[in-house]
């Protein structure tokens, strides 16, 4: 029987645009005059990259090229969230082993300051995958 899986690993990633700090940071090989197409050195050997397309790099720093149509129909930004926000999701998580609808009880029951319950309760889908898929923690202005 087939079954249906999903990624469960994030990624960092860089949209390639062709610039001079790019193709020295992660040691891109420059077109030749015939051919448009840019290469990077990946774990499975020289790769095609093209303006637009996106260098991703994994777990072990490894890179590696993805058109920029297979990236967006596969992977999306991780949400941004307030650091009292991600404060909640690091204790309920790592300090307390609490589960997902624990914290949506503690913010209905005003468990934290009423800032972060009202925040958990206007973005349930954002703080659901946060929660699951990891964040990234608003820059302060």
């Amino acid at each position: 029987m087939i079954k249906i899986y999903r990624k469960t690993a994030t990624i960092k990633a860089e949209q390639f645009d062709g610039s001079d700090e790019m193709v020295k940071k992660y040691n891109i090989t420059l077109p030749m005059p015939l051919d448009p197409d840019y290469t990077i050195n990946t774990l499975e050997g020289d790769m095609v990259l093209g303006v637009g397309g996106w260098i991703a790099t994994g777990v072990n720093g490894e890179h590696w090229p993805i058109t920029d149509d297979v990236f967006k129909k596969t992977y999306a930004e991780l949400p941004v969230i307030p650091e009292n926000v991600a404060y909640v999701i690091r204790q309920g998580k790592i300090g307390s082993d609490y589960k997902l609808g624990w914290a949506f009880y503690a913010a209905y029951t005003v468990h934290w300051r009423a800032s972060v319950s009202n925040w958990i309760l206007m973005h349930q889908e954002t703080f659901a995958r946060a929660w699951l898929d990891g964040y990234q923690v608003e820059e302060d202005e």
